[in-house]
């Protein structure tokens, strides 16, 4: 016979917990009442009785200073208060996740939210919820009790809202009611305050249940806790409910080979060990060391919590302001939104989701309620710190999102460290407005980690692009040559150039070579930003110096000069400018000639303006070409005197066509 316990059988945390402190304050030799059964198990209640305990109904039947336990389904404040005015000393036991909800409702509705609570309000749990609420709220069973309620009161959806859930809620209905309310509100605050180890304890249940020939399910006949187990596992196979070790020879186990045992939350772990040392005497079968260890770590489950500790946790529940988690032995703890990332831009829904295994540093365990308190940030910050020095020492480059604009810089975080980066050190001009590097990924490399604040170091994202232009620098010689082109971005105009980006490397269009026409300034051909396809004309590795070219033969204007006009050719030219010595005309665009002051006019000039002025259209002759040079000569003058010439041939044309008559 195989004789399996299920994993999560047996006491939840809460329950320990009431039960410890009980036999604790027995152990004291104190006089101890509970405010009703401490426990759905009737062999543990009657040994706490034999041990001196009392077991009460109402505050009004207490002993002058018999300490009072409440236990963990809790209270509602008004029960605190009548214990007050008698004056007896209190042991709460209420459930820290029951205590949990006490104050979460308490704090909401000092905030003016209405509450709506998801559960059974005949339950004891649910009561002592009502009673921390002010009678500010509303108990609903299910999904439809909802959707009634609102539909008879839809004005409360106006209303600052705050859900939660007994703890025991069955999580799938949960999920149905949810469904009914608005999304994205900003006035609904949900709360998931189911406790894990329920429904763990039923899917493990079930999950042994259908591997086996029988289940014994153990608990207290009216813990519902146990009934729901005993109604889970007879889905699967044929299974027995007993209280304790003694109900086991009234059971047929015989025909089984395989037996799954689990337990309610009620049931103390020395209950289940006895059950199941009394069926390997029936069968006949040792103990082995697996079922010790078994005994073993049931009891070892509720080892305290210690600040300081570390443990792996499972994302039970992610909202806005905490994560839920689940630290296994069936304790459960909470990780404030503060304590989960050291990025504040970041939403708890960024950082985790249900179900991830994560790190985590006990921070806090609180006395009175046994909750703990947990950061992952701590964990991170750590593993962090030690991956940020050893960078530094390596001088590894970084990748990371800019989460802050600051005074003097910017923020990044790095695996939970956060990394100052001066404005001196963006790679930014002085006095450059830092405000668009926010939500930039940006690689960087550490300069500094403080010794005595080493949750934040100092990094240059300036360093990394030094290292990726030499870099660049570097691959750029291995194969430049003169007349290899590229392409390339404008970054910067001067008055005598334009500097582009070649990867890396800057080279130099100068001002003539931007354009074939005269220019005053770089920018009345080219801006930043532009990108441009240019050649390398010149190269000086020593100095670091490239002289690009941009104009391209064929766009070359003295190209359609010669192709088109030749010497004793009489053009229209356009004066574009006026020297002592004469005047300068352009015949096309890109292309001047020089009409000497000499050939300005068939007489004596003494000075050019008193016969052109710029933008003057005249009629010239080419009188000289000279295309090595660039140079072409013009006159105004030719073209007088052949007028001159002409006219004079037209009178002697007259006198002899005159004498002819006669």
């Amino acid at each position: 016979m195989q004789i399996t316990v299920a994993k999560s059988a047996g006491f939840c945390f809460g329950v320990n917990r009431a039960v410890q402190m009980v036999y604790e304050a027995l152990e004291r030799k104190e006089s101890v009442a509970t405010l009703g059964p401490i426990i759905h198990n009737k062999d543990v209640v009657d040994d706490m009785v034999r041990r001196g305990a009392r077991i009460i109904e109402d505050i009004s039947e207490l002993r002058p200073d018999e300490h009072v336990v409440i236990r963990s389904h809790g209270v509602g404040r008004k029960v605190y208060e009548e214990i007050a005015k008698l004056g007896n000393p209190v042991i709460d036991a209420t459930c820290p996740f029951v205590a949990r909800i006490h104050k979460i409702v308490a704090e909401k509705t000092a905030e003016g939210y209405f509450i709506l609570i998801a559960g059974d309000e005949s339950h004891p749990e649910v009561q002592g919820i009502v009673g921390h609420c002010e009678q500010n709220c509303f108990v609903f069973k299910d999904e439809f009790v909802l959707k009634d309620y609102f539909s008879k009161f839809p004005k409360n959806f106006q209303k600052k809202l705050a859900i939660v859930s007994q703890t025991t809620y069955n999580s799938i209905i949960w999920g149905e009611c949810l469904k009914y309310l608005p999304k994205d509100d900003p006035n609904i605050v949900v709360y998931d305050t189911i406790c894990s180890a329920t429904e763990t304890r039923q899917s493990d249940a079930a999950a042994l249940a259908a591997q086996s020939d029988c289940m014994i399910v153990i608990g207290g006949r009216h813990s519902s806790n146990t009934v729901k187990l005993y109604d889970v596992s007879s889905g699967y196979c044929k299974t027995y409910h007993i209280e304790n070790a003694d109900e086991l020879n009234t059971l047929d186990l015989f025909n089984a080979e395989k037996i799954g045992i689990t337990a309610g939350a009620s049931t103390p772990a020395h209950i289940i060990k006895e059950v199941v040392s009394t069926m390997d005497e029936m069968m006949n079968k040792e103990m082995t060391e697996e079922d010790i260890d078994f005994a073993q770590a049931i009891d070892e489950t509720f080892k305290k919590l210690h600040t300081g500790a570390r443990v792996k946790g499972i994302v039970m529940n992610v909202n806005n302001s905490e994560v839920i988690v689940d630290l296994g032995a069936k304790q459960t703890g909470s990780v404030p939104a503060s304590e989960l990332t050291s990025d504040p831009g970041k939403k708890p829904s960024d950082v985790v989701s249900v179900g991830d295994e994560i790190d985590l540093i006990v921070i806090k365990v609180s006395d009175l309620d046994g909750m703990a308190t947990l950061s992952k940030k701590r964990v991170d910050e750590q593993a962090g710190v030690e991956k940020v020095i050893k960078a530094k020492e390596e001088g590894t480059v970084l990748t990371a999102t800019v989460s802050a604009i600051v005074k003097g810089g910017v923020n990044v975080y790095y695996e939970g460290v956060r990394i100052f980066i001066p404005a001196s050190q963006t790679g930014l001009p002085r006095e450059a407005s830092l405000d668009g590097m926010k939500g930039q990924e940006v690689k960087f490399v550490v300069l500094e980690v403080p010794e005595q604040r080493r949750k934040s170091a100092v990094g240059s994202i300036k360093a990394v692009l030094r290292q990726e232009k030499e870099a660049a620098k570097a691959k750029f010689w291995e194969t430049a040559e003169v007349g290899k082109e590229y392409e390339g971005e404008v970054k910067s105009l001067t008055n005598y150039g334009a500097f582009v980006d070649l990867g890396g490397i800057d080279g130099m269009v100068h001002i003539s070579e931007l354009s074939w026409n005269r220019i005053k300034h770089p920018r009345q051909v080219v801006s930043e930003g532009d990108v441009l396809k240019v050649y390398i004309k010149e190269l000086d590795p020593e100095n670091d110096r490239i002289s690009l070219g941009y104009k391209k033969t064929e766009d070359n204007p003295w190209e359609q000069f010669k192709a088109n006009y030749e010497i004793g050719d009489v053009v229209t030219a356009k004066i574009v400018s006026i020297t002592t010595f004469g005047a300068f005309a352009q015949i096309v665009d890109g292309v001047d000639g020089l009409i000497h002051i000499s050939q300005l006019a068939d007489r004596r000039v003494e000075n050019v303006k008193d016969v052109v002025a710029v933008g003057d259209e005249v009629q010239v002759k080419i009188t000289g070409i000279d295309l090595e040079n660039s140079r072409i000569s013009l006159s105004m003058r030719a073209l007088l005197e052949e007028a001159d010439e002409d006219a004079e041939d037209a009178d002697y044309e007259a006198e002899e066509e005159a004498e002819d008559e006669e």
